[in-house]
């Protein structure tokens, strides 16, 4: 199986750089071109299954570079994006000090309170990720958010930390892994 995984396009509150987090707003003008340029990029692929998170702007995603309507796609509340509580929509640099060192190195700094953990991201994602592996599909898509693929991306790669924090994936940055058999790789990352 190759899963294509890939993060939504841009919209308004990444181009302000806001912690979006949960809330809900479409792909703007950027975010869809972005999206439309890697469906060309791929090519002919037809993906067996298309997943996204419940997000707009992740399903928008997921349906262009899937290539697919909205109603095909299957939304997973566990690829949705991290829980920032009370930091929620506030600017990256305005979140203080206790958010920016924990999204910058939660290696390092615990989740400030109502913050959803590392741990928490990993369990969740994991279970995705176990479940998808059963399936009987050559080619999957993935569509979900900047945070949230961190430790998708660890667990597909092994990391004894559970995440792959840096660098941080870019809009309709899409990573494939081949997983055969228990054992995966990353094959491709398509910028």
């Amino acid at each position: 199986m190759k899963i294509y995984l890939t993060r939504h396009g841009q919209t308004d509150y990444n181009k302000k750089r806001m912690m979006q987090g949960r809330s809900d707003i479409p792909l703007n003008e950027v975010g869809i071109a972005q999206a439309t340029e890697r469906r060309k990029q791929l090519g002919d692929i037809k993906f067996d299954a298309v997943y996204s998170s419940p997000l707009i702007r992740a399903v928008k995603t997921a349906s262009i570079i899937g290539n697919v309507s909205e109603d095909q796609i299957i939304t997973d509340e566990r690829i949705i994006e991290a829980n920032f509580g009370k930091y929620e929509l506030m600017g990256y640099f305005a979140t203080g000090p206790r958010m920016i060192a924990y999204w910058t190195l939660p290696e390092i700094f615990p989740a400030p309170k109502g913050v959803e953990t590392i741990k928490e991201m990993r369990e969740r994602t994991a279970s995705f990720i176990e479940e998808l592996e059963k399936k009987d599909y050559e080619n999957v898509l993935v569509a979900c958010h900047g945070g949230i693929i961190r430790p998708i991306r660890g667990y597909l790669e092994g990391k004894k930390s559970g995440i792959i924090w840096r660098p941080r994936p870019k809009n309709c940055e899409i990573f494939v892994y081949e997983s055969i058999g228990g054992t995966r790789k990353l094959i491709d990352d398509i910028q």
